[in-house]
């Protein structure tokens, strides 16, 4: 369902969120012939591509950016494993949003860097 359905089956919402969120992503593709460090490789390619702002970590890869753009993306690394190679894949979203302010990586890595 787009947005546009989803606006018209529940109506225009009183408070909307920023359109700038933080998506951290983490994808568990598995292959019996590709490496899983490769397949993930090659997710990390596509989201260098997108031109959106990211951070790679250990565990996951945080994304900035407008949250439909975030979410091509999100399905476009899907698709990418499984053409090099993955039989099955696991990917885990977690969202950071708010109504009233974008949310920005440096926000809370700052203190860190």
């Amino acid at each position: 369902m787009g947005l546009k359905a989803i606006i018209l089956k529940f109506g225009k919402m009183k408070k909307e969120m920023n359109p700038i969120v933080n998506v951290a992503v983490q994808i568990l593709p598995r292959s019996s012939e590709v490496g899983t460090y490769e397949l993930v490789d090659e997710a990390i390619r596509i989201i260098d591509q997108s031109g959106l702002k990211y951070r790679v970590t250990p565990f996951e890869t945080v994304m900035e950016g407008d949250y439909d753009e975030i979410m091509v993306v999100v399905k476009k690394i899907q698709f990418a494993c499984y053409n090099a190679g993955a039989e099955t894949a696991m990917t885990y979203i977690k969202i950071q949003s708010s109504s009233d302010a974008p949310v920005r990586i440096e926000d809370k890595m700052e203190k860190y860097d």
